[in-house]
């Protein structure tokens, strides 16, 4: 019996996030980045890139995936396991490759590669262990790390992209709504968090047809579980006067978005009040400061002193915002474009960011727990366009 390295299994309908026309767009765009690094054939091996530049979410379990871009190629590289998944949901080629050997996964790549050229692959993503593998079989004259060109690319949304993520905050919006109407007390955090999924996959569901649904989840904390923004849902149980965070996070076709929203149980302390209205009061300043060709250190440094004005700037333990698209911030994260001290980025139209203040006031102290609202915002020639539209603030956000 034949048992190859490799082979093409093409079968069913194609169907993409996007027109063709959008990836041949992007492909556009790498292709110039490596005329310009002088690179023959690149690598990607990250979620993000391999979603970005052909539309396919791959899913690795212990195995590698890859997409192999030529001058005249665009090809996934995908495990057999998945059978003719990944070319149903890929622009380009596609080649699977099997397990009946060692490094077959190799192989499928030498096949579109050859040897002798240069390389450019994700020096942020690739292992020493896979790094060392491509060099053994491609054998390149040299190799280039390509990922901040992508990235950079990445950073700048198309108008499809755009429409896709403003569907994604709206999306968001209906996990926040569905969670606040599942708050009263003795209810769990895992209870309310499911609440927000459920909603959001459903939604997502009646918006996306052909869509494939998969790591769509909520982060709903209460009490002393609010001081991280990350911290998992638990089965504790939400008392009156409890602070809450929520945390929304639907994925569309590899797009995240996400809502974020501070809320009591039944009533608020004046302590809590005084911080969540100031958290509020720096959420608004700085949305006001995004603006095109606004500097993200610079901006930064103006919502640090708002907030030390204030007595507050110590309690601040997260950068205050990171653009949004493919996988953003989950495994893509577009960290060239944050609003931290040392990023120099300057905002321009096409840019997808959030404003996400966050503030943790340690146990013991009046008005302890973690404070965090979180609006995504599109940066336009104008100004910035806010698309999230969940309410912020005590009016709407005691509950229960």
């Amino acid at each position: 019996m034949d048992r190859p390295a490799f082979y093409r299994f093409h079968q069913g309908n194609r169907v993409l996030p996007f027109p063709s026309e959008e990836y041949d767009t992007r492909l556009r765009g790498l292709r110039a980045a490596m005329d310009e690094a002088g690179v023959a054939a690149c690598v990607l091996t990250s979620m993000h890139n391999v979603a970005y530049y052909s539309g396919f979410l791959y899913c690795s379990f212990g195995r590698p995936y890859a997409l192999v871009v030529t001058e005249a190629d665009s090809v996934t590289i995908s495990a057999g396991i998945d059978a003719a998944q990944p070319w149903r949901r890929c622009h380009g080629d596609n080649i699977t490759y099997t397990d009946w050997a060692r490094d077959n996964f190799w192989r499928a790549i030498l096949s579109v590669t050859g040897q002798g050229s240069v390389v450019g692959y994700e020096a942020d993503h690739m292992t020493v262990v896979q790094r060392e593998l491509l060099e053994d079989w491609l054998e390149p004259v040299v190799t280039i790390d390509i990922a901040p060109a992508t990235m950079r690319q990445r950073m700048h949304k198309s108008p499809s992209e755009i429409a896709l993520i403003r569907q994604g905050a709206q999306v968001a919006d209906v996990g926040g709504y569905a969670i606040r109407d599942a708050i009263r007390e003795g209810a769990r955090e895992i209870d309310v968090a499911m609440a927000g999924r459920d909603a959001m996959e459903l939604e997502i569901a009646k918006r996306f047809p052909d869509a494939e649904y998969r790591d769509t989840w909520v982060w709903f904390q209460s009490g002393i579980n609010t001081d991280g923004a990350h911290n998992p849902v638990t089965a504790r149980r939400l008392e009156r006067g409890d602070i809450l965070s929520l945390n929304t996070f639907p994925m569309i076709s590899g797009y995240y978005t996400a809502l974020e929203r501070t809320l009591f149980v039944g009533e608020v302390d004046d302590a809590s009040r005084a911080v969540w209205e100031a958290n509020v009061a720096a959420h608004e300043y700085g949305m006001s400061l995004l603006q095109p060709g606004a500097r993200c250190s610079e901006l930064t440094g103006k919502i640090n002193a708002f907030l030390a004005e204030r007595g507050l700037l110590q309690y601040r333990t997260f950068g205050y915002g990171h653009s949004f698209g493919v996988l953003s911030h989950y495994y893509g994260r577009e960290a060239g474009l944050e609003l931290r001290e040392d990023i120099d980025t300057v905002l321009e139209p096409g840019m997808v960011i959030s404003m996400e203040p966050m503030l943790t006031i340690p146990e013991g102290t009046p008005g302890a727990g973690g404070y965090r609202e979180h609006d995504i915002l599109v940066i336009t020639e104008d100004g910035p366009e806010n698309i999230t539209g969940y309410p912020y603030g005590p009016a709407f956000n005691v509950v229960g």
